[in-house]
């Protein structure tokens, strides 16, 4: 079982090519309860984006702030608080905060999906 708060979560800063202005918190995961999936929250710095990029497992998207746009194969969606996104597996995309607005959203992904468990050192505080 777990349940707290996001101001009691460690933020994990983002680096690398293609980053800038990302960070996030680590909500739910396998170390304390649910085996197959994490669930992140990610926030963008005003103009902050992630890397452009695929991968063969998809993702589930919730907005929770701000404003931006969500580039998925080859097209810009506005996205804002409220909206939410599928991410099919091996699609090219990329989510950027809008100019003066940071963007925060929940991503769930499968297991695979969080190298850090994978590789067996999630070191996420609490």
């Amino acid at each position: 079982m777990a349940i707290g708060h996001i101001d009691e979560l460690k933020s994990i800063e983002l680096s690398g090519e293609g980053i800038k202005g990302a960070s996030k918190k680590v909500l739910i995961h396998p170390e304390n309860g649910w085996d197959n999936h994490v669930m992140r929250l990610f926030t963008l710095e005003n103009e902050g984006f992630t890397p452009r990029h695929s991968h063969p497992w998809p993702h589930i998207n919730y907005i929770t702030s701000g404003q931006g746009t969500l580039f998925l194969e080859g097209e810009l969606h506005e996205i804002k608080a409220g909206s939410y996104a599928y991410v099919p597996g091996n699609s090219l995309h990329q989510f950027m905060a809008d100019r003066n607005s940071d963007l925060s959203f929940i991503c769930i992904v499968p297991l695979e999906g969080d190298p850090n468990f994978l590789q067996g050192t999630s070191g996420y505080a609490r």
